[in-house]
């Protein structure tokens, strides 16, 4: 009996390997402690030793998800972080995504290279917008969400009303995991409602006020709420829910564990041509995310990929599937945000960065010589167009090679003129603007104003060649080439959008575009 099962786990230490991976998102509204929670993950983790707050001062407790300078000036995280630890017998990659809406795209593409999301809400605002809309993003993409109750040792909303709340606002099946022991500045801890455990700071009396609510509230969970089911978890339709403080690190090591003991691992990836499962031999990759100048003194440049299926190793060759070329691929690397050390192996779940010049770019497939391409991470029509204003004229090839690269990044959107006319940049809201304007004065020494231009709509145009070519001819002065030299459209207005579409049946005007892919 022994030796079959020494030898089954023997035959399958790259399933062994997989199954320990956890790979997952922080989502939540602005301001909700999605980075303070973040920091606190770290720490119980044992990743770092000091957990910043995003409030603080000193550089000593500068937050290591937010690195950009940016993102500590304002205390808000605008890019997103990769962080890779051990804990629990899993290895955790936890991706720490931007909050705020002008970033939504970062975060959707990130969505893509995880299995779980973990859902922050505050606990006095409840769903807000932002959770709303990230939530639905999750559920586009079936991902099983974790939800966690921030801000407990604060004045909050009452928990069954929170729960109440969840469920009718996402029409999602809510399980308690813990519940609160105290409220706002009498919160002391949680209890662990499977394991019937307490985890308090300090010792309670049954008689304690405290406890003889918890006893008459838990009576009413076990009544009302349905019990934690994997399977519903799994599938995105229920979400165990824990309630704590990030800020006075309550109920973060409740989260840890249950991400251990049923977080999902590497789930299937859907290609154009088939699903690829994780335990496959043959390693194939994603890349989601691309991230310019993370050490200012090197001006690299790193590609985030999630290994979708089989086993990396350093010095490995790889298929460029988009290119059709090999490359070797000798510096792989783990991230702990900015800090980083060299993969020399890695399972699918995880997250590694490629150092490249130029050559990946997001939605690049990486494959041991199949010809896959994966799908899902897609380019919205930006809502904001403003044409770039160069303030030193001799640094207009510096200009060029700069916003090339950080649209290849995912900062902004860059449109060409096919008259001529300087760039225009297309971003979702103004905030990324000044990030661009920050980045470029820091990174590249190349300062930019920003004016106002005719056009309020980009639209990727599609059809048969003579009659696509007929169109740009006709409309010289509203078209432009995106960063893949693909034809974009700008109208003035939804009205002259429409009224162009309507005079051009035989082409197809696109408000996304599949990155890496032919339009149609």
């Amino acid at each position: 009996m022994d030796k079959t099962v020494t030898a089954t786990a023997a035959e399958t230490p790259l399933a062994a390997e997989i199954t320990r991976r956890r790979t997952f998102a922080i989502i939540s509204h602005p301001d909700a402690g999605k980075t303070t929670l973040t920091e606190r993950i770290l720490r119980a983790g044992g990743a770092i030793q000091m957990a910043g707050n995003v409030r603080a001062k000193g550089e000593r407790r500068r937050t290591r998800s937010d690195w950009m300078g940016i993102e500590r000036d304002r205390g808000i995280s605008v890019v997103t972080s990769v962080m890779t630890f051990e804990y629990g017998g899993c290895i955790f990659n936890l991706l720490d995504t931007p909050g705020h809406e002008d970033f939504s795209e970062d975060t959707y593409r990130t969505l893509t290279a995880v299995d779980a999301a973990v859902m922050v809400i505050d606990a006095a605002k409840g769903i807000e917008a932002r959770t709303r809309k990230l939530f639905e993003i999750c559920r586009l993409r079936d991902i099983p969400i974790v939800t966690f109750i921030n801000k407990m040792d604060r004045e909050s909303q009452d928990p069954f009303a929170l729960l109440d709340e969840i469920s009718s606002s996402l029409a999602l099946d809510v399980s308690p995991a813990t519940w609160p022991v105290g409220r706002a500045a009498k919160f002391v801890g949680t209890y662990d409602i499977h394991k019937r455990e307490l985890h308090v700071t300090e010792e309670l009396d049954q008689s304690d006020p405290r406890m003889v609510q918890l006893g008459e509230e838990l009576e009413l969970v076990e009544a009302a709420l349905p019990e934690f089911d994997l399977e519903s978890f799994n599938a995105g339709h229920l979400t165990p829910v824990f309630f704590g403080s990030a800020m006075k690190e309550i109920g973060v090591t409740d989260l840890l564990d249950a991400l251990a003991a049923f977080g999902p691992p590497p789930r299937d990836q859907a290609t154009e041509t088939r699903n690829v499962r994780a335990d496959e031999p043959a390693l194939t990759a994603l890349v989601f995310k691309i991230q310019a100048n993370m050490d200012p003194n090197h001006r690299d440049r790193m590609a985030f990929a999630r290994i979708c299926s089989g086993k990396l190793q350093r010095g490995m060759r790889l298929k460029h599937v988009r290119i059709g070329k090999q490359f070797a691929l000798h510096t792989p690397q783990f991230f702990f945000a900015r800090d980083r050390q060299l993969a020399e192996e890695a399972f699918a779940g995880d997250v590694v960065g490629i150092p490249n010049h130029g050559t990946l770019r997001i939605g690049d497939t990486l494959t041991e010589g199949e010809d896959l391409r994966f799908t899902g991470v897609p380019y919205f029509a930006p809502e904001i167009l403003r044409r770039v204003r160069l303030d030193d004229a001799m640094k207009a090839k510096k200009l060029r090679q700069a916003l090339t690269e950080l649209a290849e990044e995912g900062v902004v959107q860059l449109f060409r003129p096919q008259d001529g006319a300087p760039p225009i940049v297309g971003v979702v809201g103004t905030l990324q603007l000044d990030v661009l304007q920050s980045r470029l004065k820091g990174e590249y020494g190349v300062a930019i104003g920003f004016e106002s231009t005719p056009y309020n709509l980009a639209r990727w145009v599609t059809g048969p060649r003579d009659r696509l070519e007929a169109f740009c001819m006709a409309n010289r002065t509203a078209m432009a080439d995106d960063i893949d030299g693909d034809p974009v459209f700008l109208a003035s207005s939804a009205f002259m959008m429409k009224r162009t579409a309507e005079g051009n049946p035989e082409l197809t005007f696109h408000d996304i575009k599949q990155i890496g892919q032919e339009i149609g």
